[in-house]
């Protein structure tokens, strides 16, 4: 089930997620701006789709090894610790996130069938059926402008939300050859 979403402002924007009871997003701590009482947060180191989420089984041993990997990946491309949990209790709720600078957001709905990769601090929110995870980009890309080294993952089935700072130009590579490069800086 899709999120009801609404973005608000001109240059920085911010996006209000109404969250029902069978709903929850995840977010990286540092995009979070407010929500109603009946929201709850709960904050953990393990990501949706993550080997730590997926094996529950397997012993204490294991589960705290995956989920020091997980969190060793994203301390690298200096994303926080954990991802903080959102669910509502009793009805709706409202949360509100806005991007690290002033800028644009977008939201994407993922039907399965494509994967994302963004630059770190792209990542504003996601529903729980989006799988998050760090992929290595070379460290070619990134050697100059200390970006681009590691982009963040995302797919799965349903809403997930990033920012750019500035304005975002939407552009197809299918309409330029099927590749487009990017400066990461």
């Amino acid at each position: 089930m899709t999120i009801q979403s609404r973005i608000s402002g001109e240059f920085a924007q911010m996006v209000t997620c109404q969250l029902d009871p069978d709903q929850s997003v995840y977010s990286d701590a540092n995009h979070y701006r407010w929500k109603t009482t009946n929201v709850t947060i709960e904050t953990r180191l393990s990501s949706p789709g993550s080997k730590t989420e997926e094996k529950k089984s397997g012993g204490f041993l294991a589960g705290a090894l995956n989920a020091a990997t997980e969190v060793a990946k994203r301390a690298l491309t200096g994303q926080s610790l954990a991802f903080q949990w959102f669910k509502a209790t009793d009805g709706s709720g409202l949360i509100c996130f806005s991007g690290d600078e002033p800028g644009q957001i977008r939201m994407i709905e993922m039907d399965g069938s494509v994967t994302w990769f963004a630059e770190r601090h792209a990542f504003i929110c996601a529903e729980h059926s989006i799988a998050f995870d760090i992929a290595y980009n070379g460290m070619m890309q990134g050697r100059r402008s200390g970006e681009g080294v590691f982009l963040e993952k995302f797919s799965g089935v349903g809403t997930l939300v990033l920012a750019g700072g500035g304005t975002i130009v939407e552009v197809n590579p299918k309409d330029y050859g099927g590749k487009i490069q990017v400066h990461a800086g």
